[in-house]
């Protein structure tokens, strides 16, 4: 459990952490969200118009898709920097022991997850559209979709690494110190991540019941995080996730509408796709991670008591 235990090198009191929500919450909804409420107002044209296309979060305005994008993508750099202000001027840590409890960044972890999950989201995508090809439009536009890519490769990580970091790290590394048990910090950080995709199109589409898409995934991306101590593989699994997602298949109904490659046109349902990856993808990917990287002492990982070590070392716990 060292990576929870790098909460304990620095200011661990309740207060600490209110502040450091409240700071990432200003940086993330109030000052990240100029830039994009700037360009809003410039195409609504008067205060009326941009006041009832705020109800859609501006999507109703034409906003260049790949703009609009990357102008959401800042509001999670700014809560990322505030997050990590926050760890390193109120928690008095630093910010590597949010990410991971290694010496420095296994980038070869995060490329290799990244990697892995996808090819399965290539794999499922082209098993959809081999299934259902009337569901799909082919969307190839080659100028608005090398944007795209770029802008999905080069910034859409910074929106999952906020997440991850907010959800795996810095909340799992907090619920853990505060309640002594790696279970609790898991399941709570694993239902607040799906409680806050609530407010996503999808939720309202689906039904509740795509919570069990939102809430399993928070909680493989914590086992990960747990068995391999460091976010690392939630990290790259994370951003290739949504990276697939964006450049690949678009819908008119889901949180975000991209020059993806493909548009599907089906209605939204609840279908093999919302359970397969929880029960079926998840539990293999697991697996392969487990034997790549020989994960032992899962009962203690994930069940066990998190104590303050009697001493902190050096060569044992980053400062």
């Amino acid at each position: 459990m060292k990576f929870i235990q790098q909460a304990y090198k620095g200011e661990n009191q309740w207060w600490a952490y209110f502040v450091t929500i409240i700071l990432l919450f200003f940086g993330w909804q109030f000052i990240a969200v100029i830039p994009l409420i700037g360009v809003a107002y410039y195409y609504a044209g008067d205060f009326e118009t941009f006041l009832a296309a705020g109800n859609d979060n501006f999507t109703s305005l034409g906003i260049d898709s790949n703009l609009y994008l990357f102008l959401v993508i800042l509001t999670f750099l700014g809560g990322l920097i505030s997050l990590l202000l926050g760890v390193k001027l109120i928690h008095k840590r630093k910010i590597i022991s949010v990410i991971t409890s290694r010496g420095k960044i296994d980038w070869n972890r995060f490329f290799y997850a990244f990697g892995l999950w996808a090819v399965i989201g290539l794999i499922m995508i082209a098993i959809s559209y081999y299934l259902e090809p009337e569901n799909f439009i082919w969307n190839f536009k080659p100028v608005q979709f090398t944007i795209l890519v770029l802008v999905s490769f080069l910034f859409l990580p910074i929106q999952t690494s906020m997440e991850e970091i907010l959800f795996r790290g810095y909340l799992m590394q907090g619920f853990g110190t505060w309640f002594k048990k790696s279970f609790i910090a898991l399941i709570l950080t694993s239902v607040i991540f799906g409680l806050l995709h609530g407010l996503n199109p999808e939720v309202e589409k689906l039904g509740w019941i795509s919570m069990v898409y939102y809430i399993g995934t928070g909680l493989v991306l914590g086992i990960f995080t747990l068995m391999d101590e460091g976010t690392e593989l939630a990290l790259g699994f994370h951003a290739a996730n949504n990276i697939v997602a964006a450049v690949l298949v678009t819908t008119n109904w889901t949180v975000f509408q991209t020059d993806a490659l493909l548009i599907d046109t089906s209605e939204p349902s609840v279908g093999w796709e919302m359970f397969m990856p929880v029960l079926v993808l998840y539990p293999i990917v697991l697996y392969i991670f487990s034997n790549k990287y020989g994960w032992t002492n899962w009962k203690e990982k994930l069940f066990g008591t998190v104590m303050k070590p009697i001493e902190l070392k050096e060569e044992e716990f980053i400062a």
